[in-house]
């Protein structure tokens, strides 16, 4: 995409995402649900493993980053459920609104939402499983913005594929989670590096690799999403 055709799409862009950020906002009652059930979701991991606190601190990422994905279907399929029930996508088509910069301005809404979501999690992991960062809080941040970007992109094509679909619920985590399965194993290792320290010196590996699939997810998936509304 030239620098100018993306300099006219911005506009579009920052309208969606306002508009998707004031609908989060005034629906807080299903954000709310969806930071209780990553809460919930962390805590329940703590139980199963019980009070071996090796094992939690040594698994820590990993309960991190799945609570971050199960909480990431609600908030995708909640995202595009009102609108689809409302009909406000089509209404949205028949404005001059381009289909990439509406992909853009609901994919940035989502990963507003799950960054928002790790900000929460990450201290209550600490608390749970008596980890703290010993790496880089840099790290630990890119970590976690591009996961949650990484979930967010092809997360945003998908709700948007099955939102009416009549197991939209069911659809969304089994087309979702097979896709995302490289970030997930980046981002887990990124996290439990910064945790637990990282004396091979791995972190930027992958992070490396966090950043080439979402350089891959934000840039194909935009050019699918027109088709994905029109079906």
């Amino acid at each position: 995409m030239s620098t100018t055709k993306m300099g006219a799409l911005v506009p579009q862009i920052l309208g969606i995402l306002r508009k998707d950020l004031a609908l989060d906002w005034y629906g807080r009652g299903r954000v709310l649900a969806v930071f209780a059930f990553a809460a919930t979701s962390l805590l329940l991991f703590s139980f199963a493993v019980g009070p071996n606190t090796q094992k939690l601190a040594a698994h820590a990422g990993g309960y991190l980053w799945l609570s971050l994905l199960f909480a990431s279907v609600l908030a995708l399929s909640g995202s595009l459920r009102e609108e689809t029930e409302e009909e406000a996508l089509e209404s949205l088509m028949l404005l001059p609104v381009d289909p990439r910069a509406l992909f853009f301005g609901k994919a940035l809404a989502n990963s507003v939402m799950l960054w928002g979501l790790a900000a929460i999690l990450v201290p209550l992991s600490f608390a749970l499983y008596h980890t703290h960062v010993t790496g880089s809080w840099i790290h630990l941040i890119l970590a976690l913005l591009l996961g949650c970007g990484g979930l967010a992109a092809p997360g945003t094509l998908y709700a948007t594929m099955t939102a009416r679909a009549r197991g939209r619920d069911v659809l969304l985590p089994l087309l979702l989670f097979p896709l995302v399965v490289p970030v997930l194993v980046a981002a887990v290792n990124v996290t439990q590096l910064c945790f637990a320290g990282d004396p091979m010196q791995q972190t930027n590996s992958w992070l490396s690799l966090l950043a080439v699939f979402n350089l891959v997810y934000w840039g194909i998936c935009p050019l699918l999403y027109g088709r994905v509304i029109e079906a």
